[in-house]
């Protein structure tokens, strides 16, 4: 397995293989939900590959100076519970310590939030509904990494 975080086509494309695998054909998220006005060639993607077949994406989103919204985590149902998930977010948070951002933020689905409070995430707000999927905002502080 290797990790590539960047924002070429090839990282693109195989983020969107991941996600439209995951979320679309998968979880049945509706097409432009899933693929929505954050998705650009500015966008930032950690994906992990197996070989050449990718395995896990994770998204970065600057939403405020300091500030970075992880997103669109997704592992492909093969390669679940090997911790290629961990592996993607963790990544990009050290990616963005690297960039002096101080702050984490995800969207998670409620089904998702024990994965997060694991990797020291914490609830920031009560459940809302997103894409038709339950949700809650979480924060993580990344300046004590």
């Amino acid at each position: 397995m290797h990790l590539v975080i960047e924002n070429s086509k090839p990282i693109r494309a195989a983020a969107a293989y991941i996600r439209l695998s995951v979320f679309v054909i998968e979880r049945h998220i509706a097409l432009e939900d899933e693929f929505d006005d954050t998705d650009s060639d500015q966008e930032i993607y950690a994906v992990c590959f197996d070989g050449r077949t990718p395995a896990a994406t994770c998204r970065f989103e600057k939403v405020a100076p300091q500030t970075l919204k992880i997103g669109r985590v997704a592992t492909l149902k093969q390669y679940r519970h090997q911790g290629l998930g961990t592996k993607v977010l963790t990544a990009m948070e050290t990616y963005a310590i690297e960039h002096h951002y101080k702050q984490s933020v995800i969207h998670s689905e409620v089904t998702a939030k024990d994965f997060y409070e694991h990797l020291g995430y914490h609830i920031a707000s009560e459940i809302f509904i997103e894409d038709g999927v339950p949700c809650v905002n979480m924060k993580k502080s990344l300046e004590s990494h």
